[in-house]
């Protein structure tokens, strides 16, 4: 399959799933019910007047940033390639002209754009009936990637074929002259799991820790509900970490490590993680409706109306979005309680109210300063000085400034040491009396917690935490020790 292609023969370049690796219909589907959800009432009706119908008013709403697409890069150049050798390059999509535009006004690359308009859905038959009459039959070579591309190829003079793991290529091959085939093979499986962010179910082992300070672990019964509440807050999460995603897609591709997040980069496809997202929430309650009682179900539906709140709206208005993301921890504490049917403990609320509002601080700190290093290294100078990074400038899709930085530094190692004085008092409670024979044993994990939570201040300030400290935690040796050593001292103090 040698390269053949005249530099005569015009070459038109598909747009979505070939010169990017995103669905720009969708992407502007997304902004739009980001903006105003009750789009989604007037969508049947877009569509019953057609697809070029629904693609022009959808783009009329809300139109993607150009910019900030998952060009393929290889595949743009080879284009620019073309173009140096004095080659027409064409863009042939049957996304909407208004996306379409603002690509070829991003790129400037294209001699010449064919679109859909708001009656004619350019696809398929109707692209190649479309470049039949610009160009002739076999008067142009194609670069496409899907089964409607396949009509197109038929009229051209040379085929060149994106294939992202469809398989497409092999069925071009054998029909079609294929000069070029650009390989983009992944692993569906491993990306799905990094998608609904299993990792992240992690964070709802805290539901455990009810039946563990209850000294009831040992109850089988009681164990598995705890296991049917893990499960349930663990699918939900995912659908809200999946739909998070889709919401923030253009926010995610300006920060330096979540554009690589599956759907941002466009390795997964909007589509199916807009499939994946119901399944995951019928998941989660029905385990909970299943297995569990009432008044956990009715947290579970508390906790997703607050972190789809959180996702739609609060994430945007700082303070309140730390405050949320510490009670979003707390509640998974009563949930704990509540499957396991033991009370929840007043002390351990009011020390996890405080910790985990630390380590929300530490999260957007963490943001803060990577954005930061980022902007700082772009705005260097030939010299290699950097010039001065605006304060004004901070989190997209937030509402922290870089400025603020140093105020988080302040807040948060406070809120963690209010934690540790909340510890420091459940130790002369009457409630402690009740659970442990020798209580003063307790008194070194007030100063693990106190030692922990000042190094994970240290890590943070010093550029070496991850995006999320619960995760990092979970990574870090040292944070294994010292949980080693509070399991030890808790354990003395209880026999």
């Amino acid at each position: 399959m040698g390269e053949t292609g005249s530099a005569a023969k015009p070459l038109c370049v598909d747009l979505d799933g070939t010169l990017i690796a995103t669905d720009s219909l969708f992407e502007s589907l997304l902004l739009a019910i980001k903006s105003n959800p009750l789009i989604l009432c007037f969508l049947p009706f877009y569509l019953l007047k057609g697809r070029a119908f629904l693609k022009s008013k959808i783009s009329e709403i809300a139109l993607p940033d150009a910019t900030l697409y998952p060009y393929r890069q290889d595949v743009l150049d080879y284009i620019l390639h073309e173009k140096e050798n004095g080659r027409e390059i064409v863009l042939a999509t049957a996304t909407n002209q208004r996306i379409a535009q603002s690509v070829a006004g991003h790129l400037k690359i294209f001699d010449l754009v064919v679109s859909s308009d708001e009656k004619k859905n350019l696809r398929s038959g109707s692209k190649k009936k479309k470049l039949v009459e610009l160009f002739g039959d076999k008067g142009y070579d194609y670069i496409g990637d899907s089964k409607a591309d396949l009509d197109v190829w038929a009229s051209a003079c040379h085929a060149l074929v994106v294939d992202a793991g469809s398989g497409i290529s092999k069925k071009a091959v054998e029909k079609f002259d294929v000069i070029k085939v650009f390989e983009y093979k992944s692993n569906k499986l491993k990306l799905f799991i990094k998608e609904i962010r299993v990792y992240q179910w992690l964070k709802n082992l805290l539901l455990f820790l009810p039946l563990i300070m209850a000294h009831r672990m040992s109850d089988p019964i009681l164990f598995f509900k705890a296991i049917m509440g893990f499960l349930a807050f663990s699918f939900t999460a995912s659908f809200v970490y999946v739909m998070n995603d889709l919401l923030d897609i253009e926010s995610d591709r300006l920060h330096p490590r979540k554009r690589n997040r599956p759907v941002a980069s466009g390795r997964f496809p909007i589509y199916l993680a807009l499939l994946i997202a119901p399944v995951l929430l019928v998941l989660g309650f029905g385990v909970s409706i299943s297995y569990l009682s009432l008044e956990f179900t009715l947290i579970l539906l508390l906790y997703l109306l607050l972190t789809t709140s959180y996702s739609f709206y609060l994430k945007r208005i700082y303070i309140v979005d730390i405050i949320l993301l510490s009670l979003l921890y707390t509640i998974r504490l009563i949930a704990g309680a509540v499957a396991v049917q033991v009370p929840a403990s007043k002390w351990l609320l009011a020390f996890s109210v405080f910790l985990f509002l630390s380590l929300a601080i530490v999260k957007r700190y963490t943001e803060l300063m990577s954005i930061k290093e980022v902007r700082v290294t772009n705005n260097s100078d030939e010299t290699g000085n950097a010039s001065e990074t605006k304060s004004e400038a901070g989190i997209n899709g937030r509402g922290y400034f870089i400025g603020d930085s140093d105020l988080l530094l302040n807040i948060g190692p406070a809120s963690g040491y209010l934690s540790v004085l909340v510890f420091a008092l459940y130790i002369y409670s009457n409630e402690i009396a009740k659970l442990y024979t020798r209580p003063e044993i307790l008194w070194p994990v007030a100063v693990c917690i106190l030692f922990w939570i000042t190094r994970i201040w240290f890590i943070a300030h010093r550029g070496k935490m991850h995006d999320d400290p619960i995760i990092f935690t979970f990574k870090d040796p040292v944070s294994y020790i010292i949980g080693i050593i509070i399991g030890l001292l808790v354990l003395g103090a209880a026999i």
